[in-house]
């Protein structure tokens, strides 16, 4: 029991960040799952979005049901998204590890830049 409590507490801070920030979970747990659990980079990623699927649903519903969710300006970034994913998915294993990992470190960098400076 004592081995499941980080885990299950990772996740509900993962899940935090996505529904305060709308991301920012995956940012969280893909460097947890290469340190905690050993997973290979590539495995990590995917697996972070294993996670972050179902929780950005659950999140997406809340903020629907209290009216907060705007489709009609979602839709464009939907479609563009499904295409993007299915791109992604199918390089990220062809992809060398190194500009994975430099790719995120990058993202995490403009991300925090633009946060902090806007």
């Amino acid at each position: 029991m004592k081995k499941h409590w980080r885990p299950a507490l990772s996740g509900a801070l993962a899940g935090l960040l996505n529904g305060l920030f709308g991301a920012g979970g995956g940012i969280l747990l893909v460097p947890l799952l290469m340190s905690c659990h050993q997973l290979p980079a590539r495995r990590a990623f995917a697996t972070s979005l294993a996670v972050m699927v179902p929780l950005s649903f659950v999140t997406g519903t809340v903020y629907a049901l209290q009216g907060q969710l705007d489709l009609r300006a979602a839709a464009p970034y939907l479609l563009g998204g499904v295409l993007g994913g299915f791109l992604a998915g199918k390089w990220l294993k062809n992809l060398p590890v190194v500009w994975l990992r430099r790719g995120f470190g990058a993202l995490l960098i403009l991300s925090g830049l633009r946060a902090v400076l806007a």
